[in-house]
């Protein structure tokens, strides 16, 4: 199963009842964090989640609401004696930027390892699951992010026995071993049925809507998206600022055909998000207002 908590949903600067942009996931023991707003380590302690057990840290791009909680949530990381690696991973600059942040955070007692995006889309594969990084349109380059955990095949015995793979081997290939042999290579697809759907979390901010968006997060099984502004009259606004209205997310949810849709990133003068929600549903029914510590567990679809 896969734990989404949504941090925070506030643009451009926090609020008493609203934190800036972040979003964490818990999968398999790891944890996944995503931008990192100023109030990010308070969400995550109020949360009850774990500061030391996050083990890849992605930003969409460098706009300090996404990134202006990173220095003091270093110190905190740093505090709970981690020593192993923390991978963060963004657009091109990363390293560069977050060296200046460190700054005021220039002793820790655990290494730093950079992904720099570079490109359309890319994608790294870490500890069972996948993230995605494909590019979309604001201002400066940002990235919107995919989670994917993918779901092997049940064994199949038959199919073990057709291809003569010895019984002590079963249980390794299960595991997705490559197994070399003298005269032939076992892999996992000689024992396993058909890839069994899996999950995937799409998660994007700070953008205009594109068709890349639609493609990448279709069929997502939730779907965070940028909702700056609820009033119709701000459409403008949004273009300009490349940011998104409600309507749009609710259309690029619609033609994605995504499982359930949570909006965040609300601009400031955004108080109260539940006023503009007929007509969002009147284009997608799935969607819901995001807000701080919305929090969600997603399993498995059981087998037939």
């Amino acid at each position: 199963m896969l734990d989404i908590c949504l941090l925070g949903c506030g643009g451009m600067m926090p609020l008493p009842y609203r934190r800036l942009t972040a979003m964490m996931a818990r999968y398999n023991g790891h944890n996944i964090l995503i931008d990192c707003g100023e109030g990010t380590q308070v969400a995550i302690k109020e949360k009850g989640w774990s500061f030391k057990s996050i083990d890849l840290i992605c930003f969409t791009h460098y706009h300090a609401d996404h990134i202006s909680g990173l220095p003091g949530l270093l110190l905190t990381i740093g505090n709970a004696e981690r020593t192993e690696p923390l991978t963060m991973a963004g657009p091109r600059g990363l390293e560069r930027v977050v060296n200046a942040l460190r700054v005021i955070a220039p002793e820790l007692p655990f290494p730093i390892e950079f992904i720099e995006w570079n490109g359309p889309e890319q994608q790294i594969g870490r500890r069972g699951y996948r993230i995605e990084a494909f590019r979309v349109n604001h201002n400066v380059p940002c990235y919107g992010y995919n989670l994917i955990i993918d779901r092997a095949g049940k064994f199949d015995v038959e199919k073990a026995r057709e291809n003569q793979i010895p019984m002590k081997y079963w249980n390794s290939l299960q595991k997705g071993e490559v197994i070399s042999l003298e005269d032939r290579t076992l892999t996992a697809e000689m024992v396993l049925g058909k890839p069994r759907k899996g999950l995937k979390v799409s998660y994007t901010t700070d953008t205009r809507p594109t068709e890349s968006i639609v493609e990448h997060v279709r069929g997502a099984d939730l779907f965070i998206c940028e909702g700056m502004y609820g009033e119709p009259e701000k459409l403008a606004k949004a273009k300009e600022y490349r940011h998104m209205t409600f309507y749009e997310a609710a259309r690029i949810g619609k033609e994605a055909d995504v499982r359930q849709m949570w909006l965040t990133h609300y601009s400031p003068s955004l108080t109260k998000a539940d006023l503009y929600m007929d007509g969002v549903r009147a284009i997608f029914p799935r969607v819901v207002p995001g807000k701080d510590l919305k929090s969600i567990t997603l399993e498995f679809e059981e087998d037939e």
